[in-house]
């Protein structure tokens, strides 16, 4: 167990350190794309003969610094998050899970309060209040849901196969939050929280037969959504038909490709990449994983990929090896929601499923769900922490009779 827990710090660590160092790379020229943007249109209203200064402003900060400075901060903030969770007696959140549902709800509806709410490219996911980030509900109901699904198959694992306990009350509860995020509209989130809820349910003893109607409705909705939602079904068509719409709703993919195919192996150098001089839009954070392959080359991007699937069955082994149901599904839906995560990011910049903005876990920037990650982190280590004292406790006393079954 101590090899599992060692591997998932490492791979973490690795794989955060990778992202500051991209994060300020892919950052460091957007000053002088901003500016030169700025200065072009300021040009083209002045009067014949005004002249402009292009180098105005240089007394501020350059924004690869601000964005690494940001980043930075959220890191330490998670790190301690990290720290106290992986310090924790994960078993004492089973009775506070209700509570911490309960708080992710009142938050995600105050995501549509007016002056609370803060509203970012047509979507409504973010709360702003005064002298303090900007901070993304979802990603707490991310572990929240997690949370709460897992002390309650826990607590009912007997009665998980039945109708109503099994599938009725856990689902009403999860068509409850993941309704909150579909309409803020977060259709990604959405559909990632479903998969992932859907594994721990399955792993918990839900009946495959039961869950059949729930998931066609879910696929149906959000079916439905899309197809009269322009924007995302833009994107949709996008990705059946790339070279159609590729100077329009499929240019930050095509680029993104481009800027992955021009890496070549080894890459063109760090700090060398050309896309992010205002070719591939947001590639500070959904894309950020085209920079790397641009810079870094091929190598770099199946470490990358080589990490996240370590950290995969790293958690997975935790989980077979926890010593309770809770720790067992807690581990499990952490894991897959990790993994997830980072397939879908890889998945979109690659062109292999439609664009969905989603970050690329530990490495694109974004408070919010750097937090939720190391956060997350934590809690694995605590899994394997006290499955570790288990099997000591159980190798000094082998007549002792455990309290609680092994899943190993």
């Amino acid at each position: 167990m101590k090899w599992a827990a060692s591997m998932l710090i490492f791979s973490v660590a690795v794989l955060i350190g990778l992202g500051m160092v991209m994060l300020y790379s892919s950052s460091m020229n957007m000053d002088a794309v901003q500016k030169k943007q700025k200065f072009a249109g300021l040009a083209a209203t002045q009067p014949n003969g005004a002249s402009l200064d292009a180098n105005a402003d240089t007394d501020k900060p350059a924004v690869g610094t601000q964005y690494l400075l940001s980043q930075f901060e959220w890191f330490l903030f998670g790190l301690v998050c990290c720290i106290f969770t992986a310090s924790l007696d994960y078993r004492r959140l089973k009775a506070l899970t209700p509570w911490l549902l309960g708080l992710t709800v009142l938050l995600l509806i105050l995501v549509f309060v007016p002056f609370i709410g803060h509203k970012i490219h047509g979507a409504r996911r973010w709360i702003t209040l005064p002298g303090l980030p900007h901070f993304q509900p979802s990603e707490l109901a991310k572990l929240s849901l997690i949370l709460f699904l897992s002390a309650y198959a826990d607590q009912f694992q007997r009665q998980m196969a039945g109708f109503k306990k099994g599938l009725v009350i856990p689902g009403v509860i999860m068509a409850l939050v993941l309704g909150l995020i579909f309409f803020e509209p977060d259709r990604g989130c959405t559909i990632l929280l479903a998969a992932v809820c859907g594994v721990v349910w399955i792993v918990a003893g839900a009946r495959l037969s039961f869950l059949v109607l729930p998931s066609a409705l879910i696929a149906a909705g959000i079916a439905f959504s899309l197809r009269h939602d322009s924007m995302r079904m833009g994107r949709i068509m996008a990705w059946l038909h790339p070279d159609e719409s590729k100077d329009g709703v499929g240019y930050q993919v095509r680029e993104g490709i481009i800027a992955l195919g021009s890496g070549g192996w080894f890459g063109l150098g760090l700090g060398n990449g050309r896309q992010k001089l205002g070719f591939v839009p947001e590639h500070h954070t959904d894309f950020i994983f085209t920079i790397i392959g641009e810079e870094l080359g091929l190598v770099a991007t199946l470490t990358v990929v080589a990490l996240f699937i370590v950290l995969v069955l790293c958690g997975i082994f935790i989980a077979r090896r926890s010593c309770d149901t809770f720790g067992m599904l807690l581990a499990t839906g952490l894991t897959f929601m990790i993994g997830f995560q980072a397939f879908i990011n890889i998945s979109v910049v690659t062109g292999v499923v439609p664009n969905k903005g989603m970050p690329l876990p530990f490495i694109s920037y974004g408070g919010s769900n750097l937090v939720l990650m190391l956060a997350s982190v934590g809690f694995l280590i605590s899994i394997a922490r006290f499955a570790t004292e288990a099997v000591k406790q159980k190798s000094a006393n082998p007549f002792e009779v455990a309290l609680e079954p092994s899943h190993a």
